[in-house]
């Protein structure tokens, strides 16, 4: 269950009301294109923007609208007692496993990060996943701490922020995390453009952006993993390198992503979660040269 493409679908917005509709859209995407698992509320589900009520409904449609595919669901937030609430909420919706970020205001450490884990896991009938996101949390796990929390009960996963792209660093990256982690604890990879080099390293999963709303796409690669074609996986990757050069200009994949699902007809134009504006005119016409560019239409 832990290991395969998972897609991570944008929560679109409207006048800054949550479109469920829109969400469930996307849902059924999903599983129409096939993908191993679906993860509602990652970062570019927008977590962090809903309150408990709006995520308790993101968790349940997705359940309800996955059909056979299982639904891992964020509960990241800055109090322990919050986290526990969200937690509650998906597993009360049917999710098959809980992602959990560190998230704060004021900085963590190790031992915060830890004991929110050992809460967690102790409080949960479902599988946790780690969340190791530095860029959104501003925490970085090491190694040491992947062992310790890996150690939990109830720890499944681990979402790692990349792999080097030298294919023989990202292989002895990949060997240490796993050296350090108990049998049975799955690695998966995120950070999209750097996902065709941390499968063919030996990740178990790649937890996807693009698979949220692009799902073809992260399919070719994975596909041409699991046939022993590491050319042809990186060759699919570099053919999507106007998106990773989008996701480096834009600070990140989550306003590019809302303006493909726009340009495809699957959100509207302003689908984030204000404060976020999105991407501006011009670099919306970017994006649709881009996504038209790479075979993708409405």
């Amino acid at each position: 269950m832990l290991t395969g493409l998972s897609a991570f679908p944008l929560t679109p917005f409207h006048d800054d009301e949550l479109d469920e509709p829109a969400f469930i859209g996307l849902v059924e995407r999903l599983v129409d294109a096939g993908v191993d698992s679906i993860t509602a509320l990652g970062s570019t589900g927008s977590y962090a923007y809903l309150d408990r009520d709006e995520r308790a409904r993101v968790a349940r449609a997705a359940v309800a609208h996955a059909g056979a595919v299982p639904v891992f669901v964020g509960i990241g937030a800055t109090r322990t007692s919050q986290v526990l609430a969200h937690a509650e909420a998906a597993q009360e919706a049917g999710a098959a496993g809980l992602l959990l970020a560190p998230v704060s205001y004021q900085p963590l450490t190790d031992d915060d990060v830890f004991e929110l884990f050992r809460t967690v896991t102790a409080c949960s009938s479902v599988p946790v996943i780690v969340y190791d996101n530095p860029r959104t949390t501003h925490f970085t796990f090491t190694t040491e701490l992947y062992a310790r929390i890996a150690a939990l009960e109830g720890i499944a996963s681990i979402k790692i922020p990349g792999v080097p792209a030298d294919p023989a660093a990202a292989r002895a990256h990949v060997q240490e995390i796993r050296d350090a982690l108990p049998p049975g604890v799955t690695i998966g990879v995120s950070g999209d453009a750097h996902a065709a080099d941390g499968l063919l390293a030996g990740c178990d999963a790649w937890y996807s952006v693009i698979a949220g709303t692009l799902p073809e796409a992260a399919q070719r690669i994975v596909r041409a993993v699991r046939q022993g074609s590491p050319a042809e996986a990186r060759a699919q990757s570099q053919r999507l390198a106007p998106l990773w050069d989008l996701f480096a200009r834009h600070g990140g994949s989550i306003r590019v992503m809302a303006a493909v699902a726009a340009q495809l007809g699957l959100a509207h134009q302003s689908s984030l979660p204000l404060p976020l504006l999105g991407l501006t005119e011009d670099q919306r016409v970017e994006v649709a040269r881009v996504i038209t560019g790479l075979g993708f239409g409405p």
